[in-house]
Protein backbone atom coordinates (compact mmCIF):
# COMPACT_ATOMS: atom_id res chain seq x y z
CA UNK A 1 0.00 0.00 0.00
CA UNK A 2 2.88 2.64 0.88
CA UNK A 3 4.79 1.76 -2.16
CA UNK A 4 1.36 2.42 -4.15
CA UNK A 5 1.10 5.57 -2.48
CA UNK A 6 4.83 6.76 -3.50
CA UNK A 7 3.63 7.09 -6.83
CA UNK A 8 1.31 10.18 -6.21
CA UNK A 9 2.31 14.04 -6.68
CA UNK A 10 4.59 15.00 -3.86
CA UNK A 11 2.13 16.86 -2.05
CA UNK A 12 -0.17 14.08 -1.93
CA UNK A 13 2.14 11.68 0.23
CA UNK A 14 0.84 11.80 3.89
CA UNK A 15 3.88 12.55 6.28
CA UNK A 16 3.44 8.64 7.43
CA UNK A 17 3.97 7.38 4.53
CA UNK A 18 7.50 9.31 3.67
CA UNK A 19 8.41 8.37 6.86
CA UNK A 20 7.70 5.11 5.93
CA UNK A 21 9.63 4.61 3.22
CA UNK A 22 12.54 6.66 4.84
CA UNK A 23 12.50 4.30 7.44
CA UNK A 24 12.28 1.15 4.66
CA UNK A 25 15.29 2.78 2.81
CA UNK A 26 17.93 3.04 5.81
CA UNK A 27 16.99 -0.59 7.14
CA UNK A 28 17.80 -2.11 3.86
CA UNK A 29 20.83 -0.03 4.00
CA UNK A 30 21.85 -1.34 7.39
CA UNK A 31 20.79 -5.47 6.17
CA UNK A 32 23.33 -4.58 2.76
CA UNK A 33 25.83 -3.58 5.35
CA UNK A 34 25.27 -6.72 7.71
CA UNK A 35 25.72 -9.11 4.12
CA UNK A 36 28.64 -7.13 3.38
CA UNK A 37 30.16 -8.03 6.98
CA UNK A 38 29.02 -11.64 6.81
CA UNK A 39 30.59 -11.97 2.70
CA UNK A 40 33.91 -10.66 4.33
CA UNK A 41 34.27 -13.29 7.47
CA UNK A 42 33.20 -16.00 5.39
CA UNK A 43 36.17 -14.65 3.80
CA UNK A 44 38.50 -14.35 6.74
CA UNK A 45 36.90 -18.02 7.67
CA UNK A 46 37.57 -19.90 3.94
CA UNK A 47 41.35 -18.17 4.45
CA UNK A 48 41.62 -19.71 7.89
CA UNK A 49 40.19 -23.08 7.25
CA UNK A 50 42.36 -23.81 4.54
CA UNK A 51 45.73 -22.51 6.06
CA UNK A 52 44.53 -24.84 8.97
CA UNK A 53 44.08 -27.94 7.09
CA UNK A 54 47.48 -27.47 5.28
CA UNK A 55 48.98 -26.98 8.51
CA UNK A 56 47.52 -30.14 10.63
CA UNK A 57 47.52 -32.69 7.02
CA UNK A 58 50.83 -31.63 5.90
CA UNK A 59 52.83 -29.20 8.47
CA UNK A 60 53.12 -26.15 5.41
CA UNK A 61 52.11 -23.11 5.69
CA UNK A 62 50.18 -21.70 2.18
CA UNK A 63 52.98 -19.87 1.45
CA UNK A 64 55.46 -22.97 2.32
CA UNK A 65 53.01 -25.20 -0.07
CA UNK A 66 53.03 -22.48 -3.15
CA UNK A 67 56.61 -22.61 -3.30
CA UNK A 68 57.07 -26.11 -3.41
CA UNK A 69 54.19 -26.46 -6.23
CA UNK A 70 56.24 -23.61 -8.20
CA UNK A 71 59.57 -26.35 -8.16
CA UNK A 72 57.40 -29.28 -9.18
CA UNK A 73 58.21 -29.11 -12.61
CA UNK A 74 61.95 -29.16 -11.75
CA UNK A 75 64.89 -26.41 -10.13
CA UNK A 76 64.59 -22.93 -10.55
CA UNK A 77 67.47 -19.96 -9.46
CA UNK A 78 66.00 -18.19 -6.23
CA UNK A 79 65.29 -15.07 -8.46
CA UNK A 80 63.20 -16.66 -10.58
CA UNK A 81 61.64 -18.62 -7.75
CA UNK A 82 60.69 -15.45 -6.12
CA UNK A 83 59.13 -13.56 -8.98
CA UNK A 84 57.11 -16.84 -10.22
CA UNK A 85 55.51 -16.87 -6.61
CA UNK A 86 55.00 -13.42 -6.45
CA UNK A 87 57.36 -12.77 -3.26
CA UNK A 88 60.05 -10.61 -1.95
CA UNK A 89 63.28 -12.32 -2.32
CA UNK A 90 63.90 -12.08 1.07
CA UNK A 91 60.62 -13.53 2.09
CA UNK A 92 61.56 -16.14 -0.28
CA UNK A 93 64.79 -16.71 1.32
CA UNK A 94 63.46 -17.25 4.90
CA UNK A 95 60.60 -19.39 3.43
CA UNK A 96 63.18 -21.77 1.94
CA UNK A 97 65.62 -22.15 4.97
CA UNK A 98 62.85 -23.53 6.23
CA UNK A 99 61.81 -25.89 4.12
CA UNK A 100 65.48 -26.61 3.81
CA UNK A 101 65.93 -27.84 7.39
CA UNK A 102 62.56 -30.06 7.03
CA UNK A 103 64.52 -31.83 4.07
CA UNK A 104 62.17 -30.61 1.46
CA UNK A 105 64.07 -28.21 -0.82
CA UNK A 106 67.93 -28.73 -1.67
CA UNK A 107 70.16 -25.83 -3.03
CA UNK A 108 73.31 -26.38 -5.32
CA UNK A 109 75.56 -24.23 -7.65
CA UNK A 110 74.72 -23.66 -11.13
CA UNK A 111 77.56 -26.08 -13.15
CA UNK A 112 77.11 -23.52 -15.84
CA UNK A 113 77.21 -20.36 -13.34
CA UNK A 114 78.57 -20.64 -10.36
CA UNK A 115 77.03 -17.12 -9.47
CA UNK A 116 73.12 -19.02 -8.95
CA UNK A 117 71.82 -20.83 -6.89
CA UNK A 118 69.14 -23.85 -7.97
CA UNK A 119 66.21 -24.71 -5.51
CA UNK A 120 64.90 -28.35 -6.24
CA UNK A 121 62.64 -29.81 -4.43
CA UNK A 122 63.30 -33.53 -2.98
CA UNK A 123 61.21 -36.63 -3.55
CA UNK A 124 59.73 -35.76 0.16
CA UNK A 125 58.53 -32.64 -1.14
CA UNK A 126 57.01 -34.12 -4.52
CA UNK A 127 55.50 -36.84 -2.20
CA UNK A 128 53.92 -34.44 -0.07
CA UNK A 129 52.83 -32.47 -2.42
CA UNK A 130 50.72 -35.13 -4.19
CA UNK A 131 48.75 -35.14 -1.14
CA UNK A 132 48.29 -32.43 -0.44
CA UNK A 133 44.51 -30.18 -1.28
CA UNK A 134 44.66 -27.57 -4.30
CA UNK A 135 45.78 -24.30 -2.82
CA UNK A 136 43.02 -22.14 -2.22
CA UNK A 137 44.30 -19.24 -4.14
CA UNK A 138 44.55 -21.28 -7.08
CA UNK A 139 40.77 -22.29 -7.43
CA UNK A 140 40.33 -18.51 -6.86
CA UNK A 141 42.70 -18.08 -9.83
CA UNK A 142 40.96 -20.03 -12.01
CA UNK A 143 37.20 -18.91 -11.47
CA UNK A 144 38.57 -15.27 -11.41
CA UNK A 145 39.94 -15.82 -14.81
CA UNK A 146 36.40 -16.98 -16.31
CA UNK A 147 34.68 -13.63 -15.39
CA UNK A 148 34.68 -11.00 -18.12
CA UNK A 149 37.32 -8.33 -18.07
CA UNK A 150 34.26 -5.80 -16.98
CA UNK A 151 33.81 -7.87 -13.63
CA UNK A 152 37.24 -8.65 -12.90
CA UNK A 153 37.87 -4.74 -13.04
CA UNK A 154 34.71 -3.86 -10.76
CA UNK A 155 35.59 -6.11 -8.57
CA UNK A 156 39.23 -5.27 -8.08
CA UNK A 157 37.46 -1.83 -7.82
CA UNK A 158 34.71 -2.73 -4.73
CA UNK A 159 37.46 -4.17 -2.61
CA UNK A 160 40.09 -1.83 -3.26
CA UNK A 161 37.65 0.67 -1.80
CA UNK A 162 36.64 -1.75 0.73
CA UNK A 163 40.35 -2.03 2.06
CA UNK A 164 40.08 1.47 1.83
CA UNK A 165 37.29 2.58 4.27
CA UNK A 166 39.02 0.15 6.58
CA UNK A 167 42.23 1.87 6.54
CA UNK A 168 43.56 -0.92 4.98
CA UNK A 169 45.11 0.42 1.72
CA UNK A 170 48.52 0.87 2.78
CA UNK A 171 49.57 -2.24 4.71
CA UNK A 172 51.63 -4.45 3.09
CA UNK A 173 50.24 -7.77 1.81
CA UNK A 174 51.29 -10.63 -0.62
CA UNK A 175 49.30 -11.96 -2.78
CA UNK A 176 48.65 -15.35 -0.72
CA UNK A 177 45.94 -16.76 0.39
CA UNK A 178 46.98 -17.63 3.71
CA UNK A 179 46.68 -16.76 7.55
CA UNK A 180 49.37 -15.04 9.41
CA UNK A 181 52.82 -13.42 8.19
CA UNK A 182 53.61 -14.78 5.00
CA UNK A 183 57.48 -15.64 6.44
CA UNK A 184 55.39 -17.00 9.41
CA UNK A 185 56.42 -20.99 11.03
CA UNK A 186 53.66 -23.00 10.85
CA UNK A 187 53.43 -22.94 14.99
CA UNK A 188 53.24 -19.22 14.01
CA UNK A 189 50.35 -19.72 11.84
CA UNK A 190 48.69 -22.14 14.15
CA UNK A 191 48.76 -19.71 17.26
CA UNK A 192 46.63 -17.06 14.76
CA UNK A 193 44.02 -19.58 13.59
CA UNK A 194 40.94 -19.12 15.52
CA UNK A 195 39.56 -22.21 17.32
CA UNK A 196 36.85 -24.28 14.96
CA UNK A 197 34.15 -22.85 15.10
CA UNK A 198 31.27 -25.34 16.30
CA UNK A 199 28.02 -25.59 14.20
CA UNK A 200 25.78 -22.84 16.36
CA UNK A 201 28.80 -20.32 16.32
CA UNK A 202 28.39 -20.76 12.23
CA UNK A 203 25.00 -20.71 12.43
CA UNK A 204 25.24 -17.47 14.33
CA UNK A 205 27.55 -15.80 12.40
CA UNK A 206 25.27 -16.01 9.55
CA UNK A 207 22.15 -14.86 11.28
CA UNK A 208 19.65 -12.23 9.72
CA UNK A 209 19.98 -8.58 10.87
CA UNK A 210 16.19 -9.11 11.65
CA UNK A 211 16.86 -12.44 13.85
CA UNK A 212 19.44 -10.43 15.92
CA UNK A 213 18.00 -7.53 16.39
CA UNK A 214 15.22 -9.55 18.18
CA UNK A 215 17.61 -11.26 20.25
CA UNK A 216 19.51 -8.00 21.53
CA UNK A 217 15.71 -6.78 22.73
CA UNK A 218 14.85 -9.71 24.45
Amino acid sequence: MCLKALARKPDEISYETKYWYSNFIMSNHSDIGDQVIVALRRVIRAVDLHSRTLVESHGLTGPQALILKALQNGSLPAGELATRVSLSQGTVTDILNRLEKRGLIIRNRDTEDRRRVLVEATDAALSLLEQSPPLLQESFAQRFGNLQDWEQTQLLASLQRIAAMMDAEDIDAAPVLSSGSVRATVQAVEEVLEPESTDEELASSVESPDAAKASSTT
